[in-house]
Formats: structure tokens, sequence, C-alpha cells
């Protein structure tokens, strides 16, 4: 089969997995659209931007770094994203007879269909607009724009086919369920950067990165683009050969992968087989530290799944990243509070919510073991003890470190009390919550947190949850700002031990509460979170 007939093979191979996906339900079907406005929305204000900067003397840093980070963004796309395009594993091909240099030319077309390639077109020809002057220059932005848009889709193919065994894998499972949080933390990052570039005097701040950066492809082809505009055309002419060079080298690499990838049997089994048998594992070791009974049993059980199961690991890491990057990243912006450190306590409780939903249908051999409310109440007080092993040091730590950045040492113990008692009321109504509203958690999607037709009740359970929470800690609430209000009392510090005492009083009475609840309703609750 000659290449141009194989690339219209994968082409129309590539739109009919994306039309055949539609199909499934009207969910995705309406999530695509929306996705797809947004995308083009979003495009259409950037390059709107773009072509305002045309005559901005420092355009060019803007748009060169802006093209790395899109080349960035493509080259961790298939890292956390594993299971986003069907074509980026090759390995799905191995029984066909394809030769590799073909099959290379045919996926990096295939890979032109699709919203990413289109929003990054879009960015990319803004960026050639906003530096583009002259004739010249003009017919450099026709290569440089085709050239920039393939570098950037050969680096996204290179990296999946050198890392699909391990994406197709548990760990990359894993690191598809932790995509939530690069974004977070993304998102913090560029926030952080665009309010220093306001105090840095703002554009003329980026041109010494980008003195640099217009040299590395795929950014030097844009950057070719404002050199031809400048009349230094065999500088022009080097950035070009640049990005084309990377573009042949990632091409090579990409078909090197592959051909490995044909030609090598994934002996991890086997491999796995011949291991050596292992001494004692790691959660062996922790459970001679915990309580005897159901307790350490619980609790064990609690351990291992934020240890191995991928999304309890996603949610838990996302809610204690960005428990300390709100409160850390808002204090070194000099517009933080001290109070911000709450927001741990906040990301952490949530964690108490559903707590039968992470069970999925494996619910029924928790729910033999109780029989009475008193194992219902060991069982919900085991699962909170897990969970107060892991936030209230955090807790703790976060709010030293707050306080440490801001210079307000004397409100640390006022800081610490509100923590505690936001904490326990999040406990108290995380445990009736699991056991009025529970949902079923799906395992077979990295993105997809509740079943299908329970999005209703998974928001009813959190947001009443929140709002309950809330209710409960008015009364620390209320005494933090009657001792404030008495400036120069020194009595601050009373809320440390006032607001421990009082989440744990709270917490009990929320287990109290739930247990007869959870011991009447276990075919309910088994019902409800084996749905997914």
């Amino acid at each position: 089969m000659s290449t141009a007939s194989l690339t219209s093979v994968f082409v129309r191979l590539k739109l009919s997995l994306l039309r055949n996906g539609l199909r499934q339900s009207s969910g995705r079907r309406a999530a695509f659209i929306v996705s797809m406005v947004l995308v083009l929305l979003f495009a259409a204000l950037q390059l709107l931007g773009l072509f305002l900067l045309r005559d901005n003397e420092h355009a060019m840093s803007l748009v060169v770094l802006l093209t790395a980070l899109l080349a960035l963004g493509w080259a961790v796309l298939p890292l956390f994203f594993p299971s986003g395009d069907e074509t980026l594993d090759p390995t799905r091909l191995v029984m066909l007879p394809l030769r590799p240099g073909p099959l290379v030319a045919s996926l990096l077309v295939a890979s032109l269909v699709g919203i990413g390639p289109l929003f990054t077109l879009c960015m990319v020809v803004g960026s050639a607009v906003a530096l583009s002057h002259g004739a010249v220059a003009l017919l450099v932005s026709i290569v440089a724009v085709p050239l920039t848009l393939l570098v950037c889709l050969a680096l996204a193919r290179t990296v999946a086919a050198a890392n699909i065994r391990l994406l197709t894998s548990r760990r990359g499972r894993d690191l598809a369920v932790l995509s939530g949080l690069v974004i977070a933390v993304g998102i913090q990052f560029v926030n952080f950067g665009v309010q220093r570039l306001g105090d840095a005097g703002g554009l003329a701040a980026l041109d010494p990165a980008a003195a640099i950066v217009r040299w590395v492809p795929p950014a030097s082809a844009i950057g070719a683009v404002d050199s031809a505009s400048d009349g230094a055309y065999g500088t022009a002419l080097a950035q070009l050969a640049l990005s084309a060079l990377a573009l042949v080298l990632l091409l090579r690499a990409w078909r090197r992968s592959l051909t490995k990838l044909m030609t090598t049997p994934d002996g991890s089994t086997l491999a796995a087989a011949s291991e050596p048998t292992r001494g004692p594992s790691s959660a062996g070791r922790l459970h001679g530290l915990l309580p005897e009974g159901r307790t350490g049993t619980v609790m064990q059980r609690g351990f291992t799944y934020i240890w191995r199961d991928p999304k309890t690991k996603g949610a838990w890491v996302s809610s204690l990243a960005i428990g300390l990057i709100v409160p850390i990243f808002n204090a070194l912006q000099g517009t933080g509070s001290i109070y911000f450190a709450c927001f741990a306590a906040g990301m952490l409780g949530i964690m108490m919510y559903n707590q039968f939903g992470q069970d999925t249908s494996a619910f029924w051999m928790v729910a033999m073991t109780i029989s009475s409310t008193r194992d219902a109440y060991e069982e919900l007080r085991a699962r909170a003890l897990a969970m107060l092993v892991i936030t209230l040091p955090y807790m703790t730590l976060v709010s030293v470190l707050t306080a440490a950045v801001l210079g307000r040492w004397h409100d640390l113990p006022e800081v610490l009390g509100l923590s505690f008692a936001l904490l326990g009321a999040m406990l108290a109504t995380g445990a009736v919550s699991s056991a009025r509203f529970p949902y079923s958690i799906p395992q077979d999607s990295a993105y997809k947190n509740v079943a299908p037709g329970q999005g209703g009740l998974a928001w009813l359970s959190i947001l009443g949850g929140m709002v309950m929470a809330a209710l409960l800690c008015a009364p620390v609430i209320v005494l933090t700002v009657l001792l404030n209000a008495s400036a120069g009392s020194g009595t601050q510090w009373l809320l440390l031990p006032v607001g421990a005492a009082y989440g744990a009083l709270i917490t009990w009475a929320g287990l109290r509460i739930a247990a007869p609840q959870t011991a009447r309703r276990l075919p309910e609750i088994l019902t409800a979170v084996s749905k997914g």
C-alpha cells in the first residue's frame, strides 16, 4: 500500500473513531460540542489578542514564549491523557503488515484531525500575523506555521510512542488521574506569573527569556518571522533550519520507537513471574502499628486504597497539593490571608464524603461485617481515624508555612483552632452524607467520578455537607470574631484548645448520628455504590 493511500485510511480511521465515540451517549456528544465551542471561542479571543499585538515592540517576546508553552503542552499531553486519542497507541497495529516509514507519515497526517491541532493552528497563525511585517516575513510565515504545527504533533507522538508501555499500565492510569492536579498547579503558576509581570513592568520583563527561547524549536520558527521582519534573513533561515532539524530528529526517534514496539514482545508478565518472593510488604509492616480489631483492619484498608487505587490516590494527591498551593501562593503574592490556611482543612475534609463509594460493589464484604449500630460506628470511626492520621499533621504544616510566609506567628494558634473545628465539622457531615447519599465511582473511566444518573446526588452530598459544616463551625467563628474585636486582649490563643475540643466533639456526634443510619441502610448503600 502506498503512503498516500495509507494516509487516507488513517485519516478515515481517525474520523470514524471520533464519530463512533460520539454515538456512544448523548452526554458525550454534549460534552464534545461544549468543548468545541469553548475551544473555538477561546481561540478566537486569542487570535484577536495576537492581532492587537501586531505593532507592540514586545510582541515577539510574548508570542515566542507562548509557542514554547504550547509545545510543552503537546509534550506532556500524552502522559496525562493517554486515552484521549486511541491512535496514540501504535501497539494496536502490531498485527498489520505496515512499514515504519509510511506508518509515521500516515499517523502524523492523521494527527491533524482534532480540536487540539485546530487550536494550535489558530495560535500559531495569530503569532505569525503579530510578527509578520513585509513580503519576506509573509513568505517565512507560510513555512513557519505548518512547521511549528508539525513539530508539536511529532513531539506528542514521539513522547507517546516512547512511553506507551507506561501509559497502558496501572502507573499510566495514575498519571491520567493526576492530570487535574497538573492543571490546577499550572493555573496557579500562570496566575503568579501574570501578577509578577505586572509588578515587573509588563511585557518588557519577558525579553531576556524570549531572547533564548527564540532559538529553541519550534519557537525558533516563529522567531524566524520576527527576524525576517527586521531584515535579518540569515538569522531567519537559521531559525527555520533549527525547527526543521528538530522535526527530522523527532520523526527518526518516533520511527525507532515504532520499530521497537512492533518487533519486541511485551515480557512484563514473564518478568514479574520470575521475580523472587519479596519480604513483608509495606502494608504488612504498617498493620503492626495500627490498633487491634476492626479499627486497625479498616484503617489499613483505607491506606491501601490511598496507595493503590488510582481514583483515591488522585483525589488525595490533588487535595493535598491544592490545599497547600492556594494559601502559600496567595501569601507569596502579598494578597493572602492567614485564614487561607483553613482551605487545607476544607479540601481534606471533602475526602470523608461518600466513604462507601470507593468500595464500589465490593462493599458487600463490608456490609457482611456490620450487624449492629456498634459495628457501623466502629467502621465509620476507623475511616475517620485513617483520615486524621494524614490530615492533622498536614493541616498543621500548611498553617505553619502560611504563618511563616506572612510573618504572622501570633495568629497561628487561632488558625489551627479554626482548622481543627472545620475538619471536625466536615468529618461529621461527611459520615452522615456517606450514609444518606452514597453514589458510585466508575472504575472504567479516569475522568468520571460519578456514575450516570447520580450527578445530582453527588452535588447534594458534597455541597449540602459543606454548607452544614460551615453552619456547625459558626460557634467557633463567632468566638474568633469576638476575641479579635477585643483588641489587645491576648486571648486568641484560647481558640486552639477550644477549636480542637469542638472539632473532636462534633466528629463524635456526627459518627453517632451516622452509625444507626448506616446499619439500617446497608442494602440501599450497596445498590447505590454498585452502579459504576
